[in-house]
């Protein structure tokens, strides 16, 4: 089932702009900074939040339309929403949890609890079912919530960062399970991964509005913001092109393979950065001396945080780290070649 949105504004406090098309059976991620509105979307489009101004069609038919007094309630709408909160009832056993949506679609009791077992057994909760949800830690509770979500066998699967508080080998085993479901799946995340790994379509929402919208890998070649840039980890730097050089804002200049003219942003990966202890004699057209703003171990590799001159991070090993002293105050030098950088107009 496709979703269409069209949408101007919402009720309450926190106004959002948002048009999107998201086909039948693909998995759109919505990512941005905290307060951005990507949870007010998603509940506009499950029906909990009224549209003020614009539209929502669900494979074609509209379910919010103000202007022509359309509005189809939230439990008529082929949706299943879940949200990082779970909102399991307390009275319930995880099995009745999972079996309460398939019971709401009209499947007697005791099939019910049967495809309600089958699920608990996919996201390997089988041994629980007896349980209550205080009794559940809180990835536990958050597998039963997703997996009462995806027995309902929606058309529509709205996932509010539904795997944020599992860890790493059971968040995987969950991507691939909500990979498989047939659904029209729409994700928020603030994972760069499953942002990357899990979407057909990315929607980058800043300030109420979808700022940036298309696959994930155009989204990561030409990200259009800071923050896009950062949650994708690659470099943005803006700047003030003539031929083939750029006068950075920040007060670096640096050679470009591409000529061009007029404010520019130049992006790049942190693996492109070579840093060493000494002015390095190779074959980059750039080099300069930067102050290390933070080291950052993370797992066998390291994010050095360059600050002046230029902003910007580049990833090392940790023995390379070692080697090269890096800490915070330090200083090292950096090379970046020309023909990895990539130049487009501001």
């Amino acid at each position: 089932m496709s979703v269409q949105a069209e949408i101007g504004s919402v009720d309450g406090d926190f106004s959002i702009q948002a048009t999107f098309d998201a086909p039948a059976g693909t998995c759109t991620a919505i990512v941005g900074p905290n307060g951005a509105g990507k949870t007010t979307l998603v509940h506009a489009l499950a029906g909990l939040i009224p549209v003020r101004q614009g539209r929502v069609l669900l494979a074609g038919q509209v379910v919010d339309d103000p202007a022509q007094g359309i509005r189809v309630p939230p439990d008529r709408r082929p949706i299943a929403l879940h949200s990082q909160h779970n909102l399991l009832f307390p009275h319930l056993s995880v099995v009745d949890n999972v079996a309460f949506g398939i019971r709401c679609a009209g499947l007697a009791t005791r099939p019910a609890r049967r495809q309600a077992e089958a699920w608990l057994h996919k996201v390997g909760l089988a041994d629980l079912a007896h349980l209550r949800p205080a009794q559940l830690s809180g990835g536990q509770a958050q597998r039963v919530g997703l997996a009462r979500a995806a027995a309902c066998q929606a058309q529509v699967l709205l996932l509010d960062e539904s795997l944020a508080s599992l860890d790493a080998k059971t968040r995987t085993d969950m991507r691939h399970l909500l990979a498989d479901i047939s659904a029209t799946r729409v994700l928020i995340t603030h994972d760069p991964v499953e942002a990357r790994i899990m979407a057909d379509q990315l929607l980058v929402m800043e300030q109420g509005r979808i700022v940036q919208a298309g696959a994930p890998e155009e989204v990561a070649a030409d990200p259009q913001t800071p923050w896009i840039a950062g949650l994708l980890d690659i470099n943005l730097l803006a700047g003030h092109a003539t031929g083939t050089r750029v006068a950075l804002d920040c007060g670096l200049a640096l050679i470009t393979a591409t000529p061009m003219t007029g404010p520019v942003l130049v992006t790049f990966s942190p693996a492109a950065i070579t840093l060493s202890a000494t002015q390095p004699h190779t074959s980059a057209r750039n080099t300069w001396e930067a102050q290390v703003a933070h080291v950052q171990p993370e797992g066998g590799r390291v994010r050095v945080l360059l600050g002046a001159p230029a902003p910007c991070h580049a990833w090392v090993t940790s023995q390379a780290a070692n080697e090269l002293g890096l800490s915070a105050g330090s200083k090292c030098w950096a090379a970046l070649k020309a023909t990895e950088l990539t130049v487009r107009e501001a």
